[in-house]
């Protein structure tokens, strides 16, 4: 059979299906303006992108195949490839609002074929006994669980495959506009290999230590497979490592893909509750700018924008205080977040910050509001995190950067005063919640 490879998610080489159909092949990559048109030309995702995209191209050369690379809709190229006589498309796949539409696009060009391995579920695989969707992780967990086979972890082995005649020419990566250097990430393996699983959970919450994976943009852009990383999951748990807490946070990541795909609306709307948030420009400039007078808050928003990561403890720590101090809508905290994150991923970021506003699947609006000074003085006793990326605070004492009085006084020429008191803004959020929820 001839074959259209369509890259997208999964920009590597070993242990892809793409690779495992016998046949002439066409492997291609789209960068598609309806995606790239909505990125700032800073973006740092694109320098991950390109340098991977190159890379992949070199590795299908070194097995006898190359890669095409498109900047044009895929539609487009679909409809130029589509009377070339290919028998079909074959993509892994996506499951964003976005993407299911400009797949089922191109199914009426041609064949097209969806393998698994952007997730290790597929969207109807984990259902409940009426066939509804899973509403409450904890049930989905446990079916997921229940449902694991060796089939989830099936290493793909590449096949005798030739490549079809086309122009595989260099692509000019700068002809995209944008000029963002790739991140410092490690290679996907070396960081597998160096993650220390055996300690993850007893160090993941602590932000000055390197106890969470860093393996979420690989995962995201399938430099890493996510059945290899099951599998060394498999392999640690032989060794005696409990992995069921990393594992609970893999399928955290499908729970909320599960949901985005049969309620494609929590993108941008509430599941329950009609609060909203208040708009405020201005409480909103301060949070993006981290000139908040928080220093937990301020200092994963430097992380965040400098480095394209914010740890994970931080990121609950900022959303409760984006949508409960100050009493913004989530779907601005969402797409501030969308702009930075280079493990950005749609079901993800909107589910997390819905679950912090308290109006998503799981809603707790009275139970999510975060002390900031209690959660820093807990996670970042030394203030090691916090001065790291707030260095004008490198000489306070690490006490006074936990101690709200403290800094409602001024600790620093060069550091704001708290723009909201916790009490205060509590009070005022529990307020709110109680009006909403029982206008219903």
């Amino acid at each position: 059979m001839r074959r259209i490879l369509w890259f997208r998610r999964d920009l590597r080489v070993r242990d892809n299906p793409l690779l495992s159909f016998e046949g002439e092949v066409l492997p291609l990559f789209i960068f598609d303006p309806a995606i790239l048109d909505e990125l700032s030309k800073d973006d740092k995702r694109m320098g991950f992108i390109v340098h991977h995209v190159q890379k992949l191209k070199q590795e299908l050369q070194e097995r006898g195949l190359d890669l095409a690379i498109f900047y044009d809709t895929p539609k487009r190229v679909f409809e130029t490839l589509a009377p070339l006589g290919f028998d079909e498309v074959v993509a892994s796949g996506d499951f964003d609002t976005y993407a299911t539409a400009r797949d089922r696009e191109i199914s009426h060009l041609l064949p097209f074929r969806l393998v698994k391995d952007t997730y290790v579920f597929e969207p109807e695989e984990l259902l409940k006994k009426d066939g509804s969707p899973y509403l409450v992780f904890t049930p989905f967990y446990n079916a997921a669980k229940e449902r694991f086979t060796p089939l989830h972890v099936k290493e793909y082995v590449p096949a005798t495959q030739t490549l079809f005649p086309y122009m595989y020419a260099a692509f000019d990566m700068n002809s995209l506009g944008f000029s963002t250097p790739t991140p410092a990430t490690l290679d996907p393996h070396e960081a597998l290999v160096r993650f220390a699983l055996e300690n993850y959970l007893s160090t993941r919450d602590f932000m000055a230590q390197e106890g969470t994976s860093r393996l979420g943009v690989h995962v995201r852009f399938g430099t890493l497979g996510i059945r290899t990383l099951l599998r060394h999951l498999a392999t640690q748990k032989k060794e005696g490592v409990d992995t069921e807490p990393f594992f609970r946070q893999l399928m955290f990541r499908e729970f909320y893909a599960h949901l985005l795909h049969h309620f494609p609306h929590l993108e941008t709307q509430n599941f329950r509750y009609a609060f909203e948030g208040i708009p405020n420009a201005k409480l909103h400039r301060a949070f993006c700018e981290a000139k908040t007078g928080v220093p937990i808050v301020d200092a994963g928003v430097r992380e965040l924008v400098q480095t394209g990561f914010m740890h994970n403890r931080v990121r609950m720590i900022c959303a409760s205080f984006y949508t409960k101090h100050l009493l913004l809508p989530w779907q601005w905290g969402e797409r501030f977040f969308a702009a930075h994150l280079l493990d950005y991923e749609r079901a993800s970021n909107a589910l997390s910050w819905q679950w912090s506003a308290g109006t998503g699947v799981d809603p707790q609006p009275y139970f999510r509001i975060f002390n900031p000074y209690a959660q820093s003085a807990k996670f970042d006793k030394e203030a090691v995190y916090i001065t790291r990326f707030l260095p004008e605070l490198h000489a306070i004492p690490a006490k006074t950067l936990h101690d709200e009085t403290a800094l409602l006084k001024g600790v620093h020429v060069h550091y704001p005063n708290p723009i909201v008191n916790h009490k205060e803004a509590r009070v005022k959020a529990l307020a709110h919640f109680k009006k909403h929820t029982q206008s219903i």
